[in-house]
Order: structure tokens, then sequence, then C-alpha cells
């Protein structure tokens, strides 16, 4: 069963923008959600994490800080990726994840053992 999708890849020129978005379907309590990124050949990486109990309580990776927004509207249970300012380096694919215990390590919000349940990914390619 298919807890959480992704939509809004696609093909972007540099310096373009791109919406993701990651409807949670899941019938379990979420407590955070994040993005990742896994590009050709890489390990998966944090790209940015928004709390659900306080939508303002946000992290994002250096590589995206200022031109990446992450953003949550709870009554539709959908979580959103704004991406501005896209680079090549930004080609990946893009997964959504979410925490469902309700307190992880300090400073662990980055690791991928901090989320369970993950969805399927959309592929964002940018091309310069």
């Amino acid at each position: 069963q298919v807890q959480l999708e992704e939509s809004g890849g696609g093909l972007a020129q540099a310096g373009g923008s791109l919406s993701l978005s990651c409807v949670d379907s899941g019938p379990t309590t979420r407590y955070a959600m994040a993005w990742f990124r896994r590009a050709p050949g890489k390990e998966r990486e944090f790209v940015a994490r928004i709390h659900l109990r306080n939508l303002a309580n946000i992290y994002y990776a250096d590589s995206v800080k200022g031109r990446f927004t992450i953003s949550r509207d709870n009554a539709k249970n959908t979580m959103y990726l704004q991406m501005d300012r896209l680079s090549p380096e930004d080609t990946a694919v893009y997964y959504c994840a979410a925490q469902v215990i309700p307190t992880i390590p300090y400073n662990s919000y980055p690791d991928k053992s901090s989320y369970t349940v993950w969805g399927q990914g959309t592929q964002v390619t940018v091309s310069s």
C-alpha cells in the first residue's frame, strides 16, 4: 500500500523552477516530514524537513537553502517543495518521507533512519 505519493517532477532548465507535491494517505500519525534526493551514482541525501506540529520548524540542506521552500498543508495531508533557481546539480530522484515516532535523537533530522515511511520518488532533471 502506497502511503506517500510524490508528483510534480520533470524537466527544467537551469535557473528555472519546479514544484513537487507529496500526498500522504497513511493511517499512522506523522510528526515530521522531509524531502530527500538521490542523484545518479550518489547516496540518498537530505534536502529539507518540516515539523507537522510546528510548521515554522524547518531545516534545509546547505545546498538548497535560499532556493528551495518546503511547506505543508495539514488539511490536505500534502507536503510541497518549491524549487527555484535550479541547477544541473539538483538533478535527482526526489523522495518524500515521514517520521512516525514523536522524537528523534538531537540533530538526527538529516538521517534517513529517522524516517520510516517513504514514497517511490519522482525524477527531476535540470538541463544546463
